[in-house]
């Protein structure tokens, strides 16, 4: 345990296995600690990986070379795109996950990369000397040192777990809570805080009465996560729907006065957006229901996830509120839902690097930095392993702006914005969601995979093919102009107007009613041709053509404002600059102190900053 290593990562969740992966694969000698290995990846929530915005952070992950996409295609369960009725800049894949198989498809990766120890013990605090991060101490007094430790404790800092009145010290129900570390960051310098999440109530399958119940069916042939994987053809089945009913909400509200929710047990600060079921009841009375989604867990086990009733309730009030349910009268509850406290520190005490700003080569990912989801403390696992080794081997930080990724988007706001309940990501966060499509993250991100030995040559190579095929069948598009009683005989049939003298496709695909397969059987092109010597990329070239050529005039009109806003990004703010000497309001003052940011454009973002301010500090700042 005495060994030196490059990059220690302390807790296996979704952002430590990112990370630990991430600095292994780039040339690190890389240890990965952990209070159990039996749950490395563990899914402490619903068993599923993906859905609206988060889906477009896996897709990024996977283009940047992390582990998460190529996981849950191999062991997912079902799969969907959700939002296909909409435009397709909030199209997301969303996929149910083998819970058990992803924690193990995870604990393979981890266990077969080479440069990469895994070792099962608990951190009690870090070892530093003059401001850098040394190394970590083990709760046996042992210590292993590094050149960088990045920290994805989870909600493992203190976790209190409440089941109604009755509350006990842990990190997931079942495991034991980190102790120490929090208090030892906070004698360093960090301010931490605490913050609340729940989970339902599991049950047995077997005791569901299915004809009550209304399958959800996943799609036949679905887009896999990974832009590596060829094609899913994992066993699948339904999830189901059903819903609450005003004596479910009367039960509830009579447990009230035994929630630790509605009698100040819990201080922390729980998500609005997925709030437990007692809070819906609350806070929307006149609702007379709420929708409940039955995820299964597994091939291999009866055990479903009732999603949608997240709650802290006592167990007898639990089990009385899901027997009112249509479809569940008889189901016995396998797990009881508990909400869970822990501590987390304020992102804003981080760089854009996922670095901290008190302690040199020390990196927070994941829920320590108050966020929630599998695949926002992927994200940040990820470019905090990157980061990582950048910094270890001189090189140039790897920074994402708001421009280029949903990840930049993410770690912006993290250290920008007062995180005063966990964040989650959302389509809405991102101003240039048209552009930061799911399916062109490769196209956007896959360069600066490749580029830190993260992408194999195969799959960059065929990324370098994509990107001439599609510029050439554009281009072809533009040439082609088929004949007029041609054209009309197939747009009548889609009720679109006919034409009266020749276009060309490229222009008839900027119709809303018409797509690339509308020409299938009127042209001999590989692009209108199902079968191809390489259908799945054939269908991605399709897909991407199509795209760009209907919302050509919108990309045109996002691009010029991502070139204004970059222009924001380049006016960079000296790292030593004393505020104090500026004359700024004191809120301004105090926050350009506290946040420190690095652009012009980073401050313009901080909540509670005026355009009036920003004027004072550029004028400022070109007087300095």
């Amino acid at each position: 345990m005495h060994k030196k290593y490059d990059v220690i990562v302390v807790g296996a969740g979704h952002a430590g296995c990112e990370a630990a992966l991430a600095a292994s694969r780039m040339g690190m000698k890389t240890i990965l600690l952990t209070m159990d290995i039996n749950t490395v990846a563990k899914m402490s929530c619903n068993p599923a990986i993906g859905g609206l915005a988060k889906g477009h952070l896996v897709r990024e992950i996977d283009a940047l070379g992390g582990e998460m996409g190529r996981a849950i295609d191999d062991t997912g369960i079902q799969f969907k795109m959700l939002n296909r009725s909409k435009g397709p800049a909030v199209w997301s894949p969303r996929a149910q996950a083998d819970r058990l198989y992803y924690s193990l498809r995870m604990l393979e990766a981890m266990q077969n990369q080479r440069n990469l120890d895994l070792k099962q013990t608990m951190v009690v605090g870090i070892l530093t000397q003059q401001e850098r991060v040394t190394g970590v101490r083990l709760f046996t007094g042992s210590e292993i040192y590094g050149d960088a430790v990045i920290l994805t404790a989870g909600t493992f800092l203190n976790g209190l777990i409440h089941i109604g009145m009755f509350s006990f010290p842990a990190g997931r129900s079942g495991e034991f809570a980190a102790i120490g570390l929090t208090g030892d960051l906070n004698r360093k310098g960090f301010v931490s805080g605490r913050l609340k999440t729940g989970t339902p109530p599991r049950v047995d399958g077997r005791t569901l009465d299915y004809e009550k119940l209304e399958p959800q069916y996943g799609e036949d042939d679905p887009q896999p996560f990974s832009f590596r994987t060829k094609r899913i053809d994992n066993a699948r089945v339904p999830c189901y729907l059903t819903y609450t009913n005003t004596n479910t909400h009367d039960i509830i509200r009579s447990s009230l006065d035994r929630s630790p929710l509605y009698t100040g047990k819990i201080v922390g600060v729980g998500p609005r957006y997925c709030p437990s079921i007692e809070v819906k009841i609350v806070r929307f009375p006149d609702k007379s229901e709420h929708q409940l989604y039955l995820e299964p867990e597994g091939l291999n086990t009866t055990e479903y996830y009732v999603n949608g009733f997240a709650t802290s309730i006592p167990e007898d009030a639990q089990l009385d509120a899901i027997h009112s349910i249509a479809g569940m009268e008889k189901a016995e509850i396998m797990r009881p839902g508990y909400a869970i406290e822990y501590d987390f520190f304020p992102p804003s005490q981080l760089k854009a690097t996922m670095e901290t700003k008190r302690i040199a080569n020390l990196y927070f990912a994941g829920q320590i930095n108050g966020t929630s989801g599998y695949e926002e403390a992927a994200a940040q696992g990820i470019m905090a392993g990157i980061n990582a080794v950048l910094k270890l081997s001189n090189e140039d930080p790897f920074v994402l702006d708001r421009s280029q990724a949903y990840i930049g988007v993410l770690i912006d706001d993290l250290i920008t914005k007062e995180i005063e309940e966990p964040y989650r990501m959302f389509t809405s966060c991102a101003e240039y969601r048209l552009y930061l499509r799911q399916d062109n993250a490769d196209l956007r991100l896959m360069d600066d995979g490749a580029k830190y030995g993260l992408i194999d040559g195969a799959t960059y190579s065929k990324l370098k093919q994509k990107r001439e095929l599609i510029d050439r069948y554009k281009q072809d598009l533009i040439n082609m102009r088929p004949d007029i009683d041609v054209v009309n005989a197939v747009i009548d049939r889609l009720s679109s107007s006919p034409i009266t003298e020749k276009e060309s496709v490229y222009k008839l695909l900027k119709r809303p009613e018409i797509t690339i397969s509308s020409f299938f059987d009127m042209i001999d092109h590989p692009l209108f041709v199902n079968m191809a010597a390489d259908e799945k990329l054939m269908r991605e070239v399709r897909d991407q053509v199509e795209l760009d050529v209907k919302y050509e005039g919108y990309l045109k009109r996002q691009l010029m404002q991502i070139e204004k806003f970059k222009t924001m990004e380049h006016e960079i703010i000296p790292s030593d600059v004393d505020y104090d000497a500026f004359p700024l309001s004191t809120e301004a003052r105090e926050k350009f102190k506290k946040i420190k940011p690095h652009s012009i454009g980073q401050a313009s973002r901080i909540a509670g900053i005026s355009p009036a301010d920003i004027s004072v500090l550029l004028i400022s700042l070109k007087r300095s």
